[in-house]
């Protein structure tokens, strides 16, 4: 099976003196989704944690939603000239009666590590689909001193990070600041999904008491992760985009960006952030 780290050659400059050495580099290599037998996405990850990473894929297509749905993930052959297993290929087989959705019109086949999932119909398909409608959850309220505080702890679970500087990571919290799971992955959505799929095989869909913090931007489909699976606290460190913002606002998620240190923006959902009077009033 593929290694999360490969080592290759380099060649350094530093203050004028150049050295030949090996650096280390995440791996990143092709993963074929199969469901029920046939070809459904290839994406681009970092081996390991393949099979959950397909299930949470899943969940965030509206195909999955219980452990029951599942009935079973395996390494197929891949598409070597011998047949061999490249464990670059999953099938996720489904529990005889799970429906499922017509993938033809709604998505394109092909992810990247970069893109989660180009294609995906509308805002409208996010809110029809979802399962857990999280506008109905339990209200969940934290505080800004405490969201400030995640990004260090994420960085400093990012084992993988500190051997390549080169992966993403996704994060679970409680609303009490308690680390859950943390998965880094090349994609920032491979990352989430490898979360989310974790959860279903454990039973704990859906996450309505939970934060996902993920290292990099807030796109749109990493906010419809969160809302397929029931999260209602989306926190990033960096940006979002217009789309992840209005998908937020019209499903109730909260939506913080630019999360450093001390500072962030609330870009929708401010009702679960506990602000304090004075500066809700200003």
């Amino acid at each position: 099976m593929g290694r999360v780290t490969e080592r290759r050659k380099v060649i350094r400059i530093r203050d004028g003196a150049v050295s030949a050495r090996p650096d280390t580099l995440v791996a990143e290599e092709p993963l074929e989704i199969r469901l029920n037998g046939k070809p459904l996405a290839i994406t681009m990850r970092t081996p390991g944690d393949d099979f959950a990473l397909a299930a949470g894929f899943l969940v965030s297509e509206g195909v999955l939603a219980a452990a029951g749905d599942l009935q079973n993930i395996v390494y197929c052959a891949g598409a070597t000239a011998d047949g061999s297993n490249t464990y670059n290929v999953v099938d996720v087989r489904t529990t005889p009666g799970v429906e499922l959705p017509d993938f033809t019109l709604e998505r394109n086949v092909y992810t990247s590590s970069s893109c989660g999932l180009c294609g995906k119909a509308s805002l409208d398909a996010v809110r029809t689909t979802a399962r857990w409608p999280i506008a109905d959850t339990p209200p969940v309220r934290v505080g800004p001193e405490l969201l400030a505080s995640l990004p260090d702890r994420l960085r400093a679970s990012q084992r993988v990070f500190d051997r390549t500087g080169g992966l993403h990571a996704a994060a679970l919290f409680t609303e009490d600041g308690e680390l859950l799971d943390i998965r880094e992955d090349v994609g920032r959505h491979n990352a989430v999904d490898k979360l989310v799929g974790r959860a279903l095989q454990n039973g704990d869909l859906p996450l309505s008491r939970t934060i996902l913090l993920v290292s990099g931007r807030a796109s749109f489909e990493l906010a419809q992760k969160a809302v397929m699976a029931g999260i209602p606290v989306l926190a990033a460190v960096s940006a979002p985009s217009s789309l992840a913002v209005d998908l937020a606002a019209e499903t109730g998620l909260t939506l913080v960006g630019f999360l450093r240190g001390g500072n962030m923006n609330v870009y929708a959902g401010e009702d679960r952030i506990a602000l304090r009077a004075a500066a809700a009033q200003g």
